[in-house]
């Protein structure tokens, strides 16, 4: 299950589009009408980008009367996050190891 969300969330960060809207979103909550003005794009398309994000639990859309709001969603991050983390500690011992190995090899020298 986790491995699923995180291939929907990597999905959903490949495209450029949606990073920006997600950068916009940080700054706080906004229609997908203000979502699609910087890509001087449709409403239909910032929708299906929203969608994307939505699905990777990114965003979080509601509707107020007939405009519909989006907010980030914290959590998706958080796990994302922790992913990273452990591949960075994995590389990090594997790069002190090899650093290590270097020194020695030239103090041998």
């Amino acid at each position: 299950m986790v491995e699923h969300r995180l291939d929907a969330v990597f999905h959903a960060l490949s495209d450029p589009t949606r990073r920006g809207m997600l950068a916009q979103l940080a700054l706080g909550e906004k229609s997908v009408g203000a979502l699609a003005e910087p890509f001087d794009m449709s409403f239909a398309g910032a929708a299906k980008h929203v969608k994307v994000l939505e699905g990777a639990g990114l965003v979080a859309r509601r509707k107020s009367g007939r405009t519909q709001l989006c907010r980030l969603e914290p959590a998706s991050f958080a796990e994302v996050g922790q992913w990273l983390r452990q591949w960075e500690q994995f590389w990090t011992v594997r790069l002190d190891a090899l650093e290590t190995l270097v020194a020695k090899k030239e103090e041998d020298q």
